[in-house]
């Protein structure tokens, strides 16, 4: 089922519009605002220069003021009903801004984007964690993909018609307030249709005070180490962008030699490739929270800001040309495939953070986590200011910033990937397995989504675990032999996943007691532990009979076993023919076609070797 399918269902699209509808007018009102004071009111350069630089500060100040009080609201109290309470105070804020522009009040307008900030800020905890609550595990993903997608586009179009609408002679205060008010009623109508949302936290003590409440926002996101270097990964995001953005006008004016219309051909083309690098995550991912495309964002970023450095489209300086000239322009069009690019990589990049961090954190406290996330991205965006304005006071023009940008993208990016190797150890897994192999699975959702469970497969090549941990959406523990756990490269994977190494008895006794210790211990905690029965790759293509070790964890821990088969790998690279065969090349066989197929679980009562191996004998079919 297409991730486009949740805009047809009811629990998603009414959630999704709202949002949009939200994004599009504060984007509209901004621009709006922005076009009164700096090009309507005859305001002295200076003037004008203190209202600019004042607006975006008076915007992120209710990030740091209010974001730990609106994630306790978010978590004590049902989530629909909030969201309604926020787009009546959006009408409000917007009949106010009315009055602004009518009057031409400057202060008024700039007290309706505090407002506006506040409303944001009350909004935000609300729209990552209602996700998990109204999507399934398989479309969470999806639909981070889609609100990601759809807030790029309504604020793009909100910029637009923002500054389109005061531009209109002798009405154009009038269109911006009609507007924006309509679109704030809209918003409120169709948020109620959004299903309920219970309260993940009812008996939340409120805590009314901001600055302790603050610090123990942050102290919630910052104790699962995962998490917490997720948001710093979601910040990063934040900071690269707000840098990027921020020279888009004097790099569109001063190299690109373009007037308004190539600055929103720049802001189009940035949000476009987001929404389109965001929407294909769900199918690189397999419908899987899957960070492993996090480092290949990461290092997207850094090939296209840097390229930018070096792409100087051949214009006259000086010049003001419309965006059909400049894309005429020799270079231009490498211009336009960079800024495409940066956003496709941003939406690679951000996109399972979120998901990752909705997936992982507890439902009671995600709400207050991404409040956490909100406060440390409000940091990081005023760092960003700074820092672009400090490269820019070094005497750096707008291609070395963004060649700077791109460099020190790449060194924070590896630190956080340095402090949490899931990271890397997803990103090499992802990309080993989707070189070698095009994977079909069925049947996977059969492994439950939470409690323990045992999972056992055939065993025919030894890239079957990092198989199973690409197409299986739930984290698994495998039990390897301990020779397969010690290969290079592959050793920093299978540690990173937690495997547990095992020898058999008569090559080391206490290796073998340890693991069963330790699966005991998996499955006590509620964990996913995955055997390979056979206790060794199969030789012929045929499955071998299990061995009793899957009996004996049974008899320690009664859980549910979930059979699953691999179906085409034997041949592949990696598998034992060619050596059964006395070849000594490589294996004949590249990116194969494979099966992963799994079975209903069989209760731990009625579950043996015997019975086991037939059931995925049976699933395995005579395909090996």
């Amino acid at each position: 089922m297409s991730q486009f399918s949740l805009l047809a269902r009811r629990r998603f699209a009414p959630f999704f519009w709202t949002q949009a509808l939200g994004a599009f007018n504060d984007n509209a009102f901004r621009n709006a605002m922005v076009m009164l004071v700096a090009f309507q009111m005859a305001l002295p350069d200076a003037q004008v220069s203190l209202y600019t630089n004042l607006a975006p500060a008076l915007f992120i100040l209710p990030y740091f003021l209010f974001s730990a009080t609106a994630g306790q609201l978010a978590e004590k109290f049902e989530k629909t009903r909030i969201i309604r309470y926020v787009k009546l105070f959006e009408i409000a804020a917007m009949t106010i801004a009315a009055v602004g522009f009518f009057t031409h009040h400057v202060s008024l307008l700039l007290v309706v984007l505090f407002l506006m900030g506040v409303h944001s800020t009350v909004f935000g905890p609300i729209k990552y964690s209602i996700l998990p609550q109204a999507l399934e595990r398989t479309e969470l993903v999806g639909g981070n993909a889609l609100v990601e997608t759809g807030t790029q586009l309504a604020m793009l179009v909100g910029m637009i018609v923002g500054n389109a609408l005061m531009l209109i002679a002798g009405y154009g205060t009038l269109a911006a307030s009609l507007t924006t008010i309509a679109i704030a009623v809209v918003g409120y109508l169709v948020s109620r249709s959004i299903p309920e949302a219970p309260a993940t936290a009812p008996g939340l003590r409120f805590n009314w005070n901001p600055l302790s409440e603050t610090w123990r926002v942050l102290k919630i996101t910052h104790a699962d180490r995962a998490v917490f270097n997720a948001v710093l990964g979601i910040s990063w995001f934040w900071f690269f962008g707000t840098v990027m953005i921020a020279q888009l006008p004097n790099y569109t004016r001063h190299v690109l030699a373009g007037d308004g219309s190539v600055n929103t051909l720049v802001l189009t083309l940035f949000s476009l490739g987001t929404g389109i690098g965001s929407l294909l995550c769900e199918r690189l991912s397999n419908k899987r929270v899957e960070i492993g495309l996090v480092p290949i964002g990461a290092f997207g970023l850094t090939v296209f800001a840097v390229d930018l450095f070096f792409a100087r489209p051949g214009v006259t300086p000086g010049l003001s040309l419309g965006w059909t000239a400049f894309l005429a322009a020799p270079g231009a069009w490498r211009v336009a495939f960079d800024l495409t690019m940066i956003g496709a990589f941003a939406g690679f990049y951000v996109v399972p953070l979120f998901a990752f961090v909705q997936s992982r954190a507890p439902r009671e406290r995600l709400s207050r986590v991404i409040a956490g996330n909100n406060i440390v991205n409000a940091v990081l965006i005023c760092i960003a200011s700074g820092f672009g304005i400090g490269l820019t006071a070094l005497g750096l023009d707008t291609p070395t910033i963004f060649l700077v940008t791109g460099l020190v993208n790449i060194a924070v990016a590896a630190y956080i990937f340095t402090l949490v190797p899931e990271f890397m150890m997803r990103f090499i897994t992802w990309v080993l397995v989707h070189t070698l192999y095009r994977i079909r699975v069925q049947g996977l959702e059969n492994v439950p989504d939470e409690g323990a469970a045992l999972v056992v497969c055939n065993h025919v090549s030894f890239m079957d675990p990092l198989i199973l941990m690409a197409s299986v959406r739930r984290p698994m523990r495998f039990v390897m032999y301990h020779r397969i756990y010690d290969l290079p490269v592959l050793h920093f994977v299978f540690r990173t996943a937690r495997a547990i190494p095992i020898a058999g008895r008569h090559e080391d006794e206490a290796l073998l007691a340890a693991a069963f210790e330790a699966i005991d211990q998996a499955l006590a905690e509620g964990e996913v532990v995955c055997i390979f029965p056979e206790g060794g790759l199969t030789k012929d293509g045929s499955i071998m009979p299990f061995r009793p070790g899957v009996e004996h964890i049974l008899a320690r821990r009664p859980v549910p076993v979930v059979p699953l088969a691999l179906r085409g790998l034997w041949g592949s690279i990696f598998s034992r023919r060619d050596t059964a065969l006395g070849r000594t090349r490589l294996p004949r066989r590249f990116w194969s076609r494979i099966e992963l197929v799994g079975s209903v679980p069989t209760p731990a009562a009625q579950a043996t070797a015997a019975s086991l191996h037939a059931r995925v004998d049976e699933l395995r079919g005579d395909r090996a």
